[in-house]
């Protein structure tokens, strides 16, 4: 086999082997999950020495591009940081539940609140937040009995948590992730260069066995949902609260980390773990309240991680657009929003309900206790995902939201009315009826 011209690994030092590798992944001859050459064979073929492709190979790893999967080698990363192809939609003829998007009709129209937004353009030189933004941020988490402390403004919950991340850890660090988890921090966490330690996940949140296994790994940071997780509809319980809280105490120097992206429209209660760390960020967006296109999140924590962020903020994008800030602000401010809201997280409620109900009456397991999804456990993902296309039915398969876990479909029950649900949990049992038999086989 000829290494070199399989892969297009091409030598010049190892920043020579580094690029190389980067273009095959960018022009996607190296595709997500493909296998690298071993050390001594790549070095073999490049005619150079294996320090110089173990240092190539550590810097890809460092980078997230790739990672070592101990006796199966280097592979590249499921979701390198490089530009990828967009994910083909569904056929025009299935029912998409795949996008986990919330429903249009329950998000607030904008063009009230723009028009109260101040039309003078904003300049260099204005405080990066606007301090009426903050001020309803403050009372609403007040209200929610989330823990105090400085508050910033960040372009939406992912880029609040790699800010976080980026101000606390190094490359190497790990860190602890729930499993099912957000595919996105998935993703996020291998492009920094951390290594990510699976916390097994009930209805209930991240189970306290499991945290403490992953704490006692050495785990730097712990990042978690807690409600509407995402693919699994998780929340946290006061009980489940409690017991995380004793475990973490345990640990007092861990960060940690809380995605709360549903905020208002979760249908169950705000809770945290947060109250009395040393080190901790609580992000919460408004994209699955407000919408996916308003890409805003306060991010709040403790004195030292606000402030690294801020300051590494102020050094890059400088601020969050002033026009965003304010049209938030005006639409947290208005009864009207407040009504929606409530009413899209009743609505949301109950099509999740009328979803795990119709499954459970043919016999099929789910979880959905939060958010805008349902969390179907499955033998072969494939088969279901392809079953229910013949159906008329487009899900999410759920290998990219799995370190451990075992297989599942996820259901986007934001905009599926209770009526439909009925139909699509008659084509999912019948999609799973030759899994039960092999099973039981």
């Amino acid at each position: 086999m000829n290494i070199v011209a399989q892969y297009g690994i091409r030598a010049g030092g190892a920043r020579g082997i580094v690029t190389s590798v980067e273009a095959a992944i960018r022009e996607g001859r190296l595709a997500a999950g493909a296998a690298l050459p071993t050390v001594r064979d790549l070095a073999r073929a490049l005619r150079v020495s294996p320090t110089t492709v173990a240092a190539a190979y550590r810097t890809l790893r460092v980078r997230g591009l790739v990672h070592a999967q101990g006796r199966r080698g280097t592979r590249v990363s499921a979701r390198p940081p490089l530009p990828i192809r967009p994910v083909a939609p569904a056929p025009s003829h299935l029912r998409d539940l795949s996008l986990g998007n919330p429903d249009p009709a329950l998000l607030p129209s904008l063009a009230r609140p723009l028009a109260r937004v101040r039309r003078r353009p904003g300049l260099y030189g204005e405080p990066a937040n606007r301090p009426e933004l903050l001020e309803v941020a403050r009372r609403q988490l007040d209200a929610d009995g989330l823990p105090a402390g400085p508050l910033a403004v960040v372009g939406g919950a992912l880029d609040g948590i790699e800010r976080v991340l980026q101000a606390q850890l190094r490359p190497g660090d790990r860190v602890a992730l729930e499993d099912p988890g957000y595919v996105a921090v998935f993703d996020l966490v291998a492009a920094l260069g951390l290594v990510a330690e699976p916390v097994a996940v009930d209805d209930a949140g991240p189970r306290p066995d499991a945290l403490g296994r992953a704490l006692g790994a050495g785990v730097e940071a712990f990042i978690l949902t807690p409600r509407a997780q995402n693919p699994t509809g998780a929340a946290l319980d006061a009980g489940r609260a409690r017991e995380l809280r004793a475990v973490l105490r345990r640990h007092p120097a861990t960060l940690v980390v809380e995605d709360d992206h549903a905020g208002p429209v979760a249908g169950v209660p705000a809770l945290s773990v947060c109250h009395g760390r040393e080190r901790w960020a609580l992000v919460r967006s408004v994209s699955k309240s407000l919408g996916p296109d308003l890409r805003l999140a306060i991010l709040t924590g403790d004195p030292t991680t606000v402030a690294r962020v801020e300051g590494r903020q102020s050094v890059g994008t400088g601020w969050v657009s002033h026009l965003l800030q304010d049209l938030v602000t005006a639409l947290w401010s208005d009864l009207a929003t407040d009504r929606l809201l409530a009413r899209a997280a009743e609505t949301y409620a109950a099509r999740r309900d009328a979803m795990v109900r119709a499954l459970a009456a043919h016999g099929i397991e789910a979880h959905g206790r939060s958010g805008l999804n349902v969390w179907v456990p499955v033998l072969e993902e494939a088969a279901t995902m392809a079953a229910l296309a013949d159906g008329g039915w487009a899900v999410r398969a759920g290998e990219r939201y799995r370190l451990k876990s075992g297989p599942a479909v996820r259901i986007t029950t934001g905009g599926l009315a209770p009526r439909d649900a009925d139909h699509l949990a008659a084509a999912l049992a019948g999609s799973l009826r030759p899994e039960r038999r092999r099973a039981s086989a």
